[in-house]
This record gives C-alpha cells, sequence and structure tokens, in this order.
C-alpha cells in the first residue's frame, strides 16, 4: 500500500517499454517478418540502455 504512489524507475520505464516491443515482436513473427524484425532491434536498442544504466548504478 505504501508503495502505491511511487514513482518507477528509469530502468523500470525501459524494462516496461522493452517488453512491451518483444510481445509486439513475438505478435508480428507470424505476420510480416521485417517488421517483427524492425520491433526486435528496437528493443535490442532499449536493452543496451538498460545495461548501461545498470552499470552506473
Amino acid at each position: 500500500m505504501f508503495g502505491l504512489f511511487k514513482k518507477k524507475s528509469d530502468i523500470d520505464l525501459l524494462y516496461d517499454k522493452y517488453n512491451k516491443l518483444m510481445a509486439e515482436a513475438h505478435k508480428l513473427m507470424a505476420i510480416n517478418r521485417k517488421q517483427s524484425d524492425a520491433k526486435y532491434a528496437e528493443a535490442q536498442g532499449i536493452m543496451d540502455q538498460i545495461d548501461e544504466l545498470e552499470k552506473l548504478k
């Protein structure tokens, strides 16, 4: 209950965005492989940002 109004950290926000992109890439895999690869590449870029932020901690 006390964490109800707690602001998410930058890393948590990036993890949410990464998970969303990976889900979209998985969904597009059967429909359009080119778009799926683009979403996957975008997700990898976000994972690189997460890794850099975690190194700074």
